[in-house]
């Protein structure tokens, strides 16, 4: 008897665990979220100031302010300017937001500055109680 309680709780146990661990590694898209890329004169003063901070290394942030989440990506530095950052997808799973964005470097035909630059891009979004998965 107390063998088949052991070999029973052993199984219950292993079931959980790979449970949680499939909740965990992302999920389904559940539906796709609305978002506005806000730019610095509308970014909270806050925010922009840990953005000054961090934006010479690359990094991942969120802010929240009120019933909006603000998403931020940097690149860090860059060698030259003409830098611009597109968002490639942005959607809600069961416990998830994910947000994938991709840095797209200068033209060939570009005059791009030959000073250093900090691409980074700022999105606002509904808040929505779950943690944001950086792509």
């Amino acid at each position: 008897m107390t063998r088949k309680i052991k070999l029973f709780a052993t199984v219950f146990a292993f079931l959980c665990l790979t449970g949680c661990g499939m909740s965990q590694a992302g999920g389904a898209k559940v539906a796709d979220i609305d978002y506005t890329v806000v730019e610095d004169e509308k970014v909270p003063k806050d925010l922009l100031k840990t953005i000054e901070e961090k934006k010479k290394a690359d990094f991942k942030m969120t802010y929240e302010e009120g019933e909006h989440l603000y998403i931020v990506r940097g690149y860090g530095q860059q060698e030259t300017g003409g830098y611009s950052i597109a968002v490639s997808d942005i959607y809600l799973t069961s416990n998830a937001i994910y947000f994938k964005t991709t840095l797209i470097g200068p033209g060939e035909s570009s005059e791009a500055a030959k000073a250093p630059s900090y691409p980074y891009i700022v999105v606002k979004v509904e808040k929505q109680g779950k943690n944001v998965v950086f792509d």
